[in-house]
């Protein structure tokens, strides 16, 4: 298997730019805009966020993020993505468990996240790792579409 490296990185180059409109069309393939709770690049780059990139001998085939809010003592989960043609590797596993490490180090107690109802493999990922339903939090308010998760650090 190549190799395959997890780093903090801008998500204002190039490859990631175009690997998160791939994640972008995926999502509006799904839901409609009111159900996708996106954070755009220039916030992705913001000081609160920590961006992760994973990429296989060289080349960007996934990233995640985690939006620190140090009111609440917890991080997001954002922007967890990888490419197809790199699926089955364990990336998002390990893009998962970079953002954990990445949370810890941060002092936070917990990390939460929202994602959609029709992606079972991601779902089942994050049971996999711990992530226990809980219900909205933050900025959202139910959706059917949406379902919220947590798992204490």
């Amino acid at each position: 298997m190549p190799n395959v490296t997890i780093a903090r990185e801008s998500p204002l180059q190039d490859a990631v730019v175009q690997l998160i409109e791939e994640l972008d069309r995926y999502l509006g393939d799904l839901y409609p805009a009111e159900s996708n709770h996106l954070l755009d690049l220039q916030t992705l780059a913001k000081p609160d966020i920590r961006f992760l990139v994973a990429r296989r001998s060289g080349t960007v085939v996934g990233c995640g993020a985690i939006a620190i809010d140090t009111e609440g003592g917890y991080g997001e989960v954002k922007r967890m993505f990888v490419q197809p043609t790199a699926r089955g590797g364990q990336i998002g596993r390990r893009l998962l468990e970079r953002i954990e490490d990445e949370a810890r180090a941060a002092g936070l107690s917990a990390l939460l996240l929202e994602t959609g109802v029709y992606q079972a493999t991601r779902i089942a990922l994050y049971r996999k790792q711990g992530f226990a339903d809980r219900g909205p939090f933050g900025p959202y308010g139910p959706d059917p579409l949406s379902l919220f998760m947590e798992k204490p650090l």
